[in-house]
């Protein structure tokens, strides 16, 4: 098989914020990049965050901070964070959002003409600087732009199948054309990782069908470390009906902005469990949170706005008990605003434009009069490749990871906000050393034995044994279905056990996966290359779980419901053994100095 070859200096594999940011970071630095991506260009998942870029920009309430930042994300990672990573995010994420702004960016602003920033579940004060509801959307056209103008090469619809390493350093990857099957390899001095999340491992997710967990899956098999992995982000109000809007996600700026929770019977259940580390922020009336989503600095926060965690385990605690909505949520209302405002419905459609005409035109529900029907969906895994705090490289030599593939900042739940403001900090980041990488190493040559065995591996699905084969749709379908039974919000240790036995099962039905047809527009061969990594991610989720015999953050056991002091003092981390088996150990946290202590401390 005769492969057509490219070769960069930097080559990104992914083309969403992250992905973006450390290609025009790397073509900044002078050297020759190369952006991959498995969809088209300006279609990452990126777009589809709505709420805002989380930066301490101070606009709204003077008494924000990098400091404040710094200490409320550590907390709402329960402490296990990369404590480096949760600085230099902190510190850094202001820059990036003026940086933005000046490459384009379109923000909504305040009466004085600041950049606007709105209040977010977890955060202090409010932080997310946001453009209505469409921020991702905005935050990707201004990348994209940006990085078409520097003249990166860019191959889109491209899908990767195996990260290439010589003598254990990242030399390039082998993949195909999605349009045509043709197999290419691409050679270069340093690989980023800047793939996304693994949200289709599970049945009921935000994530689009990009998010299958390719990054973590190639690095893992290259060699590298995943950190964390059991930590999964179900976020509390994706929609759950009608069929035609089930999954997708209704931003955390509807709570923002105003909106409540209520359950079957009309109460606003949220002021039933308020978690001790957040009372004394925490509005115990209606009244008072009301007067703190308008702006009110003496007022608390509304106990809406809470970590995601928390307020997803609270809505199933409504479910659970029989006071949930007919269809198993509860009701998210944005409506009753109106009761407060003389402009309600206006106020409603110019704050939360996308929400408007996303659920009107889709679901026939009018925002502005009726409230919604939302409960937890998979949205966000906080576990990734274990990475280096300042570079973003990995356990392997010129071989980096960035946004949401990466691990470390956002410990065992991210805050809302967080996740665009990482993907600008650290995929900067990861395209200045990368590029740095690269013009200090020459670029090693590429195993071609090894490019001819992945791509080999790859069409297996074509070659149908004695008697057919397995359809991979239905293997998928079996993989979500058990993933959202067994290892969802509420995980135990003989469901657990049970998934670990059903992915060895599934893992011999994908041995006998076949798909018909020709290599050209196959989205059942497309298919059955994406269960290869649902399932390396599966695995290493459901392993990092059962290791970690505790509740914290988004991971949450019936079988051990409290913390325990003792899993704050290590990281869980997955790597391949030898023997081709996963193995997990404990990595005790690295100590955090004094004055990023006294920091914490003095935000308590």
């Amino acid at each position: 098989m005769d492969f057509e070859t490219h070769d960069y200096d930097v080559l990104v594999i992914g083309a969403g914020g992250a992905g973006l940011r450390a290609a025009i970071e790397a073509s900044a630095a002078g050297v020759q990049v190369g952006l991959i991506c498995k969809s088209l260009l300006g279609k990452a998942h990126t777009v589809m965050a709505e709420g805002g870029v989380a930066a301490a920009l101070a606009n709204v309430d003077d008494r924000d901070s990098w400091k404040v930042h710094f200490a409320d994300t550590m907390r709402g990672g329960q402490y296990v964070n990369n404590w480096r990573m949760a600085e230099l995010h902190a510190k850094e994420a202001p820059d990036r959002v003026r940086e933005l702004e000046a490459w384009g960016a379109v923000f909504d602003r305040t009466a004085d003409g600041r950049i606007l920033q709105r209040n977010f579940g977890g955060h202090r004060y409010p932080r997310l600087a946001h453009v209505g509801d469409r921020t991702g959307l905005e935050l990707i056209r201004t990348l994209q732009d940006e990085g078409v103008h520097r003249g990166i090469d860019v191959h889109m619809e491209f899908t990767v199948v195996s990260l290439l390493a010589t003598d254990g350093r990242a030399s390039g990857v082998v993949g195909y054309e999605r349009e045509r099957g043709r197999f290419k390899v691409f050679g270069a001095s340093a690989v980023i990782l800047a793939t996304g999340g693994a949200g289709r491992a599970y049945k009921i997710t935000s994530n689009s069908w990009e998010g299958t967990g390719d990054g973590h899956s190639l690095a893992y098999h290259a060699g590298a470390e995943l950190l964390d992995m059991e930590f999964i982000q179900f976020h509390p109000t994706g929609m759950i009906w009608p069929p035609s809007v089930q999954g997708i996600l209704v931003t955390e700026g509807v709570r923002g902005e105003g909106g409540i929770l209520l359950n079957r019977d009309g109460r606003r259940f949220m002021f039933d469990d308020i978690p001790d580390a957040y009372r004394k922020q925490t509005a115990d009336n209606e009244d008072e949170g009301w007067r703190y989503t308008q702006g009110d600095k003496n007022a608390r926060r509304p106990p809406e706005l809470l970590t995601r965690d928390h307020v997803a385990r609270c809505i199933m605690r409504e479910v659970r008990d029989g006071r949930g909505s007919p269809h198993g949520g509860v009701f998210l209302d944005i409506a009753w605003i109106k009761k407060r405002l003389a402009n309600g419905e206006e106020h409603i459609r110019r704050k939360l434009p996308s929400m408007y005409h996303q659920f009107k035109e889709l679901a026939d529900i009018d925002i502005t009069k009726e409230p919604m029907e939302v409960g937890p969906t998979t949205h966000y895994i906080m576990g990734g490749v274990r990475v280096d705090g300042d570079t973003q490289m990995s356990s392997v030599q010129g071989l980096f990871a960035a946004g949401e593939c990466a691990a470390g900042i956002n410990g065992a739940n991210r805050l809302g906000g967080n996740s665009l403001s990482d993907l600008l900090v650290f995929g900067k980041r990861a395209g200045e050393h990368a590029a740095a990488f690269a013009r200090e190493h020459r670029r090693v040559s590429i195993d071609t034995a090894a490019a001819r065995a992945a791509a080999d591996r790859a069409l297996k699905p074509f070659e149908a044994g004695p008697g057919g084969g397995e359809n991979p749709y239905a293997i998928q379908s079996a993989l979500q279905e058990m993933m959202q039974a067994l290892v969802g919000i509420v995980r135990n240790e003989d469901d657990m056990q049970r998934a670990l036995q059903g992915l060895t099962a599934l893992r011999t039905r994908v041995e006998r996966a076949v798909v018909t047809g020709h290599r050209e527009y196959n989205p059942g061969w497309h298919t059955s290359i994406d269960l290869g990594h649902l399932l390396t991610v599966s695995e290493a989720i459901t392993r990092s779980a059962i290791e970690r015999k505790e509740s914290r953050g988004g991971h949450f056991r019936e079988d051990f419901p409290e913390k325990d002091p003792r899993f704050a003092m290590f990281n869980v981390v997955t790597a391949k053994a030898s023997d081709g088996s996963m193995q997990v150990r404990r990595v005790p946290l690295p100590a955090m100095p004094a004055e990023l202590k006294q920091i914490i401390e003095d935000q308590k």
